[in-house]
C-alpha cells in the first residue's frame, strides 16, 4: 500500500500522457451531444472516485449527476429512461457482474457508457462504448490507492476538457510534482492520536467530502476502526450527539468556499472537549496537518488524499496490522 501510494504521482504522469486522445474525444461528444444529467456506476473506492467527479461535474458544467444503485436495473429491471444521458462507470478491475451488467444495460437502452478502468481488457470495457484507462499499473494492495488518484485526476481532466477550461487543464499538468510533495508531507500527529482509537468521524465538505468518505473507508479496511465520513453541515443535524469529550475527529479543510464551515465545526468540538485532528493548509492558525495546494483548488482533495494514504499505511502497521492484506477482504470484489 505504502509504495503503490508513493507511486501515485507516477500514474498521473502516465495518464497526462496516454489518456488526452481519449479524453478529447469524449469531451467534444459531450460538447456536441449535452446531456441533461449524468448517472454514476460505482462501488467502494470507485464510488467515493464518482463523488468527486458529481461535485465537479454539477459545480463546474453544471449537469446533475446522480449515483444508480445497481439492483435497480440488475435485480428490479427497473425502466430507467437513459437515452442521450452519461453513464460513467469507475472500476480499478472492471469485473463486478452487477456493475457490468448495469454498465450494459444502460447503454442498450441509449446511455452514452463510458468507463474508468485500470485493468485493461476488462469485461466493463466491453460493455462501454467509451473506455478511459486509468493508466495505474498494477495495483497488487488489496487497499486502492494510485487507482483512486487516476481515477480523480482523470475525473478533473475531463471536465477541464469538457468545459475547455484552461486554468485547470494546466493545473492538471502540474498535478504530478503536487502529489511528489504531499506524499512527503508528515502526518505523524494523526498516527499517534489515532493508534489507540476504536471510532472516529472523518469531516470532509463539497469536493473534498469524497475524500472524507475514502479515507474512513480506508481507516476502516486497514486499522479496523469503525471510521464514518460527514459533511460538516450534516454532522449538525444528529451525528454529533455523538461528539463528547475525548471523541477523535478529523477534520479535512482544503481551500474553497467550505473551509469556514468545517473550521468553525473544529472550532466548535474543540471547545466540548473533542480530540480534534485539523488538516488545512499553512494559513490556517490552529491547524494539526498540513494539507498542500494544488494549482488549482478543485484538485486540492486529490493532494490531500495523497498525504492521508501515506498516513493510514503508517497507522495500520502501529496497531499491529498489515495494510497490504485486510483481513476478509480480496482485491476484486464480485458482487450480483
Amino acid at each position: 500500500m505504502l509504495e503503490e501510494a508513493r507511486a501515485s504521482h507516477e500514474a498521473v504522469s502516465r495518464q497526462l500522457q496516454a489518456l488526452d486522445p481519449a479524453l478529447m474525444a469524449l469531451a467534444e461528444r459531450l460538447r456536441q451531444q449535452p446531456p441533461y444529467v449524468a448517472m454514476t456506476l460505482a462501488r467502494g473506492s470507485s464510488d467515493h472516485a464518482a463523488s468527486y467527479f458529481a461535485y465537479l461535474a454539477m459545480q463546474q458544467v453544471g449537469v446533475p449527476v446522480a449515483s444508480v444503485p445497481m439492483s435497480l436495473v440488475t435485480l428490479q429491471h427497473s425502466p430507467l429512461k437513459v437515452a442521450g444521458q452519461m453513464v460513467l462507470a469507475i472500476s480499478q478491475s472492471g469485473q463486478s457482474p452487477d456493475l457490468v451488467d448495469s454498465q450494459r444495460l444502460l447503454r442498450e437502452r441509449g446511455a452514452l457508457s463510458v468507463a474508468l478502468v485500470n485493468a485493461h481488457g476488462s469485461p466493463l470495457e466491453d460493455a462501454s462504448e467509451f473506455t478511459l484507462p486509468l493508466c495505474a499499473g498494477p495495483e497488487l494492495s488489496v487497499a486502492a490507492t494510485k487507482s483512486f488518484i487516476a481515477s480523480l485526476s482523470a475525473s478533473a481532466r475531463l471536465i477541464g476538457l469538457w468545459r475547455q477550461d484552461n486554468e485547470l487543464l494546466d493545473a492538471c499538468l502540474a498535478l504530478p510534482d503536487g502529489l511528489h510533495r504531499a506524499a512527503a508531507v508528515d502526518w505523524q500527529p494523526a498516527i499517534d492520536c489515532f493508534k489507540g482509537c476504536e471510532k472516529l468521524m472523518v469531516i470532509g465538505r463539497g469536493a473534498g467530502f469524497a475524500i472524507a468518505q475514502e479515507a474512513a473507508l480506508k481507516l476502516k479496511e486497514t486499522s479496523a476502526i469503525q471510521a464514518e465520513a460527514f459533511s460538516s453541515a450534516e454532522v449538525r443535524h444528529g451525528p454529533m450527539a455523538l461528539i463528547g469529550a475525548g471523541y477523535p475527529l478529523l477534520v479535512l479543510a482544503p481551500r474553497g468556499a467550505e473551509q469556514e464551515s468545517l473550521l468553525k465545526l473544529a472550532a466548535d468540538m474543540r471547545e466540548r472537549g473533542a480530540k480534534v485532528l485539523l488538516a488545512a493548509p499553512d494559513d490556517v492558525v490552529g491547524r494539526d496537518l498540513d494539507l498542500c495546494r494544488a494549482a488549482h483548488p478543485a484538485l486540492d482533495p486529490i493532494l490531500t488524499i495523497q498525504s492521508f494514504y501515506i498516513m493510514a499505511a503508517g497507522l495500520s502497521l502501529a496497531r499491529g496490522m498489515n495494510p497490504d492484506q485486510p483481513r476478509y477482504l480480496s482485491k476484486v470484489t464480485r458482487t450480483h
